[in-house]
């Protein structure tokens, strides 16, 4: 079955040139979501031969551990434990995930599922939380824990200092403003019990967790909020966030528990904690899937960058301009990264889309097809995945009397290419390892 459900509507309304060069970039991106699925991944990355377990390199003698507890969070979450189990015999788990079953519709079978919300958190994932702290409080020093982290996870678990109302309020706030991952989790670190290794802090057990990073440069202390990662950020760097984009000394909650942080009242996140922390999979694994993927399809390709960020049109605008000045014919370009987006309009959509609509007046008239993909299935505050568009998608766009620009403006990227039949939908993939952008130049 295709992960992209309207693969074939995408190919529909396109010259036969155009529509092989879509197909090209569509099958590209298909077989790197099957690829990095989170239970194959996790599973690759596994191996168990006798008590002795190889994780990456890495080799763990289970026979010293009397009990082997789970918990995970993130959108991958169900689809690691699925793995772990199939490995491991697991004594009691549970994962916080946003679905109940991963997107093939298997379930873990001893471990717990919890569905919670994202990219807002709710009385459900708090509740869940609870569930999970009490697993990790319950295990011994002869045990290990065995934590599963992937994307997402930030708003999955949540403990937090504040009322949920104004730790909804203060994530919804930055997210609109454009900040990035890092200066999000900075903040939300800090208004937590649980956000920056203060959940390894509560353990007497062997930690051991296993990541599907979906931040650039895997830097454990910001994925998921780094809650089993030791923390170099502080209650004043969580202040100038807050005062860089207009928040702080307008709610006053957030104000006081960072205030109280700063003054000593509040203890720091942990500088250093237990816990053996490893990326089993991440965005470069990804994009490098996507270039191998093109080769074998025949294409000259490679994977140009994979720290594409700022603000998504102009990371759009950018791609399309390097793509443009390539000399190479028959050629994929991919990037990989994760943009933002500076909401000013009232429109639909998110940073793939809106990435597209960034890039494809840029293209108009030329040879190119770029598409933009988020490895989660769901892109901003829409039900697609991302978009594709290409050299004739600015005609066609003039042709049923819609304006670009004029959607760019309002952030509106998800009815421009709704009405152009060019989202990329896939509902939730079960993995997150951020954006991957394909570009076929034909």
């Amino acid at each position: 079955m295709m992960l992209i459900k309207n693969f074939d509507e995408l190919l529909s309304h396109s010259p036969e040139k155009t529509a092989d060069a879509r197909k090209g970039a569509l099958s590209i991106i298909e077989k790197v979501l099957e690829e990095m699925d989170a239970c194959r991944v996790t599973e690759l990355s596994m191996k168990k031969e006798g008590d002795v377990l190889a994780i990456k390199g890495k080799k763990i003698d289970m026979s010293r551990f009397e009990r082997i507890y789970v918990v995970g969070f993130g959108k991958a979450s169900t689809g690691m434990a699925i793995a772990v189990e199939k490995i491991l015999d697991v004594d009691e788990g549970a994962v916080i995930s946003t679905s109940s079953t991963h997107s093939d519709g298997r379930k873990p079978s001893k471990i717990r599922v919890f569905r919670g919300s994202h990219p807002l958190p709710s009385e459900e994932n708090i509740r869940a939380t609870d569930e999970l702290i009490k697993i990790v409080r319950n295990a011994g020093e002869n045990d290990i824990v065995i934590v599963l982290i992937s994307g997402g996870g930030s708003s999955l678990l949540c403990k937090p200092r504040v009322s949920l109302e104004s730790m909804r309020e203060v994530t919804d706030r930055l997210i609109k403003s454009g900040c990035s991952i890092e200066e999000l989790n900075t903040v939300r670190k800090h208004l937590s019990y649980v956000k920056g290794g203060q959940l390894a802090k509560m353990s007497r057990a062997f930690m051991l967790s296993l990541i599907i990073s979906d931040v650039m440069g895997n830097p454990l202390q910001f994925i998921a909020s780094g809650p089993t990662s030791s923390d170099s950020t502080t209650y004043k760097d969580a202040m100038a966030v807050l005062k860089k984009y207009g928040i702080w000394g307008e709610m006053g909650e957030v104000d006081g528990v960072i205030s109280r942080g700063m003054r000593g009242e509040i203890e720091e996140t942990p500088r250093k904690v237990n816990a053996l922390n490893m990326i089993i999979a991440d965005n470069a694994m990804a994009c490098r899937k996507a270039a191998d993927v093109a080769r074998m399809m025949g294409y000259r390709s490679k994977v140009v960058s994979t720290s594409v960020c700022g603000e998504a049109r102009y990371a759009g605008r950018d791609i399309a301009r390097y793509a443009k000045i390539s000399p190479r014919e028959k050629a994929v370009f991919v990037f990989g990264g994760e943009t933002t987006v500076k909401v000013k309009g009232k429109g639909k959509g998110g940073r793939n889309q809106e990435l597209v609509l960034g890039a494809i007046r840029e293209i108009e008239g030329e040879q190119i097809v770029i598409l933009s993909c988020g490895t989660d299935g769901i892109d901003g505050n829409s039900d697609a995945a991302g978009a594709i568009g290409d050299g004739e998608s600015m005609k066609r766009a003039s042709m049923i009397g819609i304006d670009a620009e004029s959607y760019l403006k309002n952030n509106d990227s998800y009815n421009f290419f709704k009405k152009l039949d060019d989202l990329i939908i896939t509902g939730e993939t079960g993995t997150n390892v951020m954006d991957v952008q394909v570009v076929v130049k034909y």
